[in-house]
């Protein structure tokens, strides 16, 4: 039984370790993408062999507030040369909330042979582990996406007031400060947020980094989770959840932990978040 197997998660497949990624260098099958918040980190040194997926040039639109389409993401994978049958395996800095983030976009495009290296950068530089500055180069595939972008994992506004008026389960990720409405953005960043502060009513305050151990940036196991989201905070595997933070990356952190670690059924990811929900007119808000 593998080190991450034992910790008892719901789909423990999905994670894969330092260890793992190391045995599986050059491996055809197998992409390692790294995605990072800051953009520089990459071309400084990264996991020999794995490609950049930047989330601000490769993931959004760059005129609508939403993410490439069709065409994008197959150019996107015919870039990285991957096919359907690639397992992508995305690790990254802050933990891995933009390694989550680039996994999560993925599935709207029904990529679902994909997998998260625990820890991220921390645990791979941590432990000594060689970097590159190399560039990978592949030969470009024949990569189709299907025709529309699936969405069971993305929560829009509308459906968002609609869970709220029923009064679904709801898990703001922020820091305590944002959720109160005593800031309007994450500590030490600008303040790029919203106009007004505050959380979506009834929302439960679960910062996402209660559910990683500090030291290396690994997710905590199935128990400790299973406490701090089931247990202190009551919520409900077989009810629909949705998770929102800022603009949905360190939300997709918590939904990963939700949905594929812990097991919960309906569980999606509001991208819109607090810069959409704090600038929305005449949409509820609670201090």
């Amino acid at each position: 039984m593998s080190e991450i197997t034992a910790r008892g998660y719901a789909r423990p497949e999905v994670l894969v370790s330092t260890d793992w990624v190391a045995a599986h260098a050059g491996d055809p099958s197998i992409r390692v993408i790294e995605s990072n918040e800051d953009t520089l980190l990459y071309a400084s040194g990264h996991i020999p062999g794995a490609v950049q997926v930047d989330w601000t040039n490769d993931l959004n639109d760059h005129v609508r507030r939403d993410y490439i389409d069709r065409k994008g993401f197959e150019a996107l994978m015919s870039r990285i040369g991957a096919t359907p049958k690639t397992t992508v395996v995305f690790y990254g800095d802050k933990n891995n909330w933009w390694a989550c983030y680039a996994f999560w976009v993925f599935q709207l495009f029904g990529h679902t042979n994909a997998r998260v290296m625990d820890g991220g950068r921390l645990k791979w530089t941590k432990e000594n582990r060689a970097l590159t500055r190399d560039l990978p180069t592949f030969a470009p595939s024949k990569y189709k996406a299907p025709p529309r972008r699936d969405a069971p994992v993305r929560a829009f506004q509308k459906q968002v007031l609609a869970h709220v008026k029923a009064k679904g389960q709801l898990v703001d990720v922020r820091s305590p400060e944002e959720f109160a409405g005593t800031r309007l953005h994450m500590p030490d960043y600008p303040n790029e947020g919203a106009l007004r502060g505050g959380h979506i009513p009834g929302a439960k305050s679960i910062p996402w980094a209660r559910a990683i151990n500090p030291e290396d940036g690994t997710f905590k196991d199935a128990k400790e989770l299973t406490e701090l989201y089931s247990v202190t905070n009551k919520l409900r595997k077989d009810k629909p959840t949705i998770a929102y933070c800022r603009i949905g990356e360190r939300s997709s952190h918590s939904w990963f932990a939700l949905k594929y670690l812990l097991g919960f059924k309906n569980v999606k990811n509001y991208d819109g978040s607090w810069t959409e929900w704090g600038n929305t007119v005449g949409v509820p808000i609670e201090k």
